[in-house]
């Protein structure tokens, strides 16, 4: 299992045997070990990364081990090395926050007709009561905060690596925004 954080850079693309590829590249500082539990003491295997997030802040992540702990000692530092040209990775991020959205954005509404009686609500929700039970059910698609939640894009495949200024590149897109800690699982 190989598994690291790194830093959101952004797309580009790359041109490989005549033909383009969209890439996201993410730049891996080294992580170091901050922390491992046991099966014996918590009743699971796994290892806490470090990364610096900025100059004064830390990123901590915990990575669950599948198999008992042989290879991770406390302050090992895990670099881009032990990744590999073809891996196909699990990527999760958060994605990017759009503040407070009103349904035709949030949820994809339609909206109402421009004409026939209809004045200044195109992009009202419409009903959103019932008459039982007598309140808005719970769950009821409605105005509200949009995106800043953590998100997972599955069978990523890697593409590109560049050791000496330490890049992944992933091709397609990677949840979060430009400067974002992303994680990288590789099986």
């Amino acid at each position: 299992m190989k598994f690291i954080l790194g830093k959101k850079l952004g797309m580009t693309t790359i041109y490989e045997k005549g033909k383009a590829l969209n890439v996201t590249l993410v730049e891996c500082e080294p992580n170091k070990i901050s922390f491992i539990r046991t099966r014996e003491k918590d009743g699971y295997d796994s290892v806490q990364l470090v990364i610096n997030k900025t100059k004064n802040k830390i990123f901590k992540k915990e990575f669950r081990l599948s198999e008992k702990n042989d290879i991770f000692q406390l302050g090992q530092e895990i670099n881009i090395d032990s990744f590999q040209i073809g891996d196909t990775v699990k990527i999760s991020g958060t994605t990017k926050s759009k503040g407070f959205q009103g349904v035709m954005k949030r949820h994809g509404f339609k909206g109402s007709k421009r004409s026939h009686g209809h004045k200044h609500d195109w992009r009202a929700p419409g009903s959103v009561g019932s008459q039982q039970p007598q309140h808005v059910i719970k769950g009821k698609r409605m105005a509200g905060r949009m995106g800043g939640a953590k998100s997972t894009s599955k069978n990523i495949k890697l593409v590109f690596i560049d050791k000496e200024n330490r890049l992944l590149g992933f091709r397609g897109a990677v949840p979060g925004v430009a400067g974002r800690i992303v994680e990288i699982i590789s099986k």
